[in-house]
């Protein structure tokens, strides 16, 4: 919501304020199609030349999610601890029946209950294998605690090549519009014998291109690279949440401190409360 307001507002604070100073925007409008085709162009074009296809559609969706905002939330948060929490249970108690939760998590009824949880591969992944390794007397809480760190910073990398993408597009813009700036110079001097209300109009349609170049660069581009690369690292904390609790785990704690280990390792804004925590974990005691 406030991405589309800060579009909004960025595009009506500068033409406005440029009509109310009386700018004329027909010299925008008639050479804006022409310089946004150099300039677009090319900034498209560089960026698919620079980036891999699996970098350029993360940074198409990455463009929705800036909107959007970060993936995980306290309810997540919530039904990944009660998750953890159900498993570790079944670690403690039945190890033989955990086979069936983590070689086909899919058809598990546990993991069922929480689809969006189920919907993520890195995040079914990251609990699976590293059960699967427990049970194989893999166990040693700081061998896992270092690969699950190395694994979660491999997945934290690949996940941050979008906004550098970006970043690196709004970084090439204002050069890109300083090249259809010096076209147009070109295309002005090449009409020199033009009266100089012509060559005035050919010579602001030219800098049109600067203003173009800065403008998507400053106002557009570098701050959807900005905010999808906070939206990524404020979903990268979830991976923590879930490291927390299954080295806990491992070190043999109490499956009730395992999971208040995760709840507290949570940034503050998806951190769910004690009490609510509790009160899911009781439900599940209940139920079990």
């Amino acid at each position: 919501m406030f991405g589309v307001i800060g579009i909004v507002l960025t595009f009506l604070m500068v033409f406005g304020g440029y009509s109310l100073a009386g700018g004329n925007l027909d010299i925008i409008l008639y050479s804006l199609p022409f310089e946004l085709m150099i300039i677009g162009g090319a900034a498209i074009g560089s960026f698919l030349l620079s980036n891999e296809m699996t970098v350029i559609r993360q940074a198409l969706t990455g463009v929705g999610r800036s909107l959007k905002g970060p993936r995980w939330h306290e309810t997540d948060v919530q039904d990944v601890l009660c998750l953890l929490f159900r498993l570790l249970r079944i670690v403690r108690t039945s190890p033989v029946e955990l086979e069936e939760h983590i070689e086909n998590p899919e058809a598990s009824p546990i993991f069922q209950v929480y689809p969006r949880i189920l919907a993520d591969e890195h995040v079914v992944a990251l609990i699976t294998d590293t059960l699967r390794s427990a049970s194989l007397n893999y166990d040693d809480p700081y061998q896992v605690e270092e690969m699950l760190s190395q694994r979660i910073g491999l997945i934290n990398k690949e996940a941050m090549h979008a906004p550098h993408a970006l970043q690196n597009m709004a970084d090439a813009l204002p050069a890109l519009g300083i090249v259809a700036a010096v076209l147009g110079v070109i295309k002005t001097m090449s009409s020199i014998d033009q009266p100089p209300e012509v060559l005035g109009k050919m010579i602001g349609g030219a800098l049109v291109g600067t203003f173009l170049g800065v403008f998507l660069a400053y106002g557009i581009v570098a701050p959807f690279a900005q905010r999808l690369n906070a939206v990524t690292k404020q979903d990268q904390a979830f991976y923590d949440v879930i490291k927390s609790v299954l080295v806990a785990g491992l070190h043999q704690h109490a499956t009730n401190l395992c999971v208040e280990v995760g709840r507290q390792s949570a940034p503050e804004h998806i951190r769910p409360a004690f009490g609510d925590l509790e009160s899911s974990l009781r439900e599940l005691k209940r139920a079990s």
